[in-house]
């Protein structure tokens, strides 16, 4: 079956979200502007003398422990992944992304805040049609017991399936979700899950000087009975905050992915080497044809 492309969409009007960086502690705001159709998604720092433009693009991306990391000419953007999880799960393709700070506000750790502004502003589809990069055939890229998965998809839909396994934290214990990914789907299934840890980290981070301002209400910290001072939204939450970080870091390829993608105990790392390997699937049969 021939794909029909979809048209590219933007917001109807400007839309802000203020919080704090759960790394910096600095307050920040961002604020989401229409962009033109093929502009994709562009994060300006408008703290800086020259507001220095940073797209949202894996050749962008840099490592960095936690958290998705953006630099372009020595101008950075961190923990981008919920924001553009936002936007990519909305379906929202040209944006720019305006922040008084390098930290996106951190809010209470997941999606909602940000799909919640993007939401009461509303969609504009434009002209342009969006590209895809579809899985050819079957992909694995590892790191130790990690690993990340992508085989064709007849359906023309990006399906998710994460594996957690947390043996050593019975609280969190063995979780999955999966899911074919729409808008309304992110919005009610993916976007409200929230980023998690185990009390251990969170003292280890304390104890580093990261993370002062946040509390229990903030993120999901487990302890060997549960979250502390919070309550679960989904039984799996967990799992599907990591599905809410594939879709962020997924949207550095700039195009919708066609495929089905399994994951098993990956974080941002593979997320962003599946992207590249994708990527480079294309190209290289984008080549193959060309030279036939």
């Amino acid at each position: 079956m021939e794909l029909t492309l979809r048209h590219q969409s933007t917001i109807a009007r400007p839309v802000s979200v203020s919080g704090f960086g759960f790394w910096s502690g600095l307050d920040v705001t961002i604020e989401f502007r229409p962009a033109a159709a093929n502009q994709g998604l562009v994060f300006v720092r408008r703290d800086l003398p020259a507001q220095p433009r940073i797209a949202a693009n894996i050749l962008n991306r840099i490592p960095g422990p936690r958290r998705t990391t953006l630099v372009h000419d020595g101008n950075s953007v961190e923990m981008v992944e919920h924001v553009l999880a936002a936007l990519a799960g909305l379906q929202i393709d040209n944006c720019e992304i305006h922040i008084d700070a390098a930290e996106m506000p951190g809010m209470d750790g997941s999606s909602q805040s940000f799909v919640s502004a993007l939401r009461s502003v509303g969609r504009v589809l434009q002209e342009a049609r969006q590209p895809v990069l579809r899985v050819l055939k079957p992909i694995r890229v590892t790191e130790g017991q990690a690993w990340i998965q992508a085989i064709p998809l007849n359906q023309h839909h990006l399906k998710l399936n994460y594996q957690l396994e947390y043996s050593h934290a019975p609280s969190i214990g063995s979780q999955s979700f999966a899911t074919l990914v729409s808008p309304d789907v992110f919005a009610i299934q993916i976007a409200p899950a929230r980023t998690f840890l185990l009390d251990s980290e969170a003292s280890e981070l304390k104890q580093q000087g990261i993370g002062s301002r946040v509390s229990f209400d903030d993120v999901l910290v487990f302890s060997e009975q549960g979250p502390i001072q919070n309550r679960l939204r989904f039984d799996n939450e967990c799992a599907r905050h990591k599905a809410l970080d594939m879709i962020g870091d997924f949207a550095l390829a700039g195009c919708d992915l066609i495929g089905e993608f399994t994951a098993s105990k990956s974080g941002h790392l593979l997320n962003s080497q599946m992207v590249t390997a994708v990527l480079q699937q294309n190209i290289h049969s984008l080549s193959n044809r060309q030279s036939a």
